[in-house]
């Protein structure tokens, strides 16, 4: 269930999701526009947004807790979140268009809406906070279908 009490390593995943979004602020895409997104999937992101900030910082599960089998869930967590960051790096570095914003990287498809989706995911395992991991899941169906959804638009 968790334990209440403050995550460093939730912290560290906040700061490393928030960043490169702050810089992206000022780096949007070309042909960026906002939409009106489907109102389903935009709330399914706000609430994803609220409840996996609350989850990363407020349970002290997600620390380090030595070395276990479970050590391999915060490994794949922290491995996608650099990817995560490389996925960023090469995203500012192109033509910053929106075939680079919503772009594949190493195979995962829409990677910035992908990769710290499935490490919020791993580190709610490696914590067993199940907030954790049912914020996750909101937040994939909203926040990755979102991206799936101007990924096609551009496609056309």
């Amino acid at each position: 269930m968790g334990h209440f009490g403050f995550s460093y390593i939730g912290l560290i995943f906040l700061i490393l999701l928030f960043i490169p979004n702050f810089f992206w602020t000022k780096r949007k895409p070309q042909e960026y526009t906002p939409q009106k997104e489907n109102s389903i999937l935009f709330c399914f992101e706000r609430i994803r947004e609220t409840l996996t900030c609350f989850c990363a910082l407020c349970f002290s599960d997600f620390n380090w807790h030595g070395y276990s089998i479970w050590t391999w869930w915060l490994f794949a967590a922290t491995l996608l979140m650099l990817l995560y960051e490389l996925w960023w790096i090469r995203y500012f570095r192109s033509e910053r268009k929106l075939n680079d914003f919503y772009s594949s990287f190493l195979g995962v498809p829409v990677a910035g809406a992908t990769l710290p989706v499935i490490a919020s995911l791993l580190l709610g395992i490696y914590g067993k906070v199940i907030w954790m991991i049912i914020s996750t899941v909101i937040l994939g169906i909203g926040h990755i279908g979102i991206h799936l959804k101007h990924r096609k638009e551009i496609e056309r």
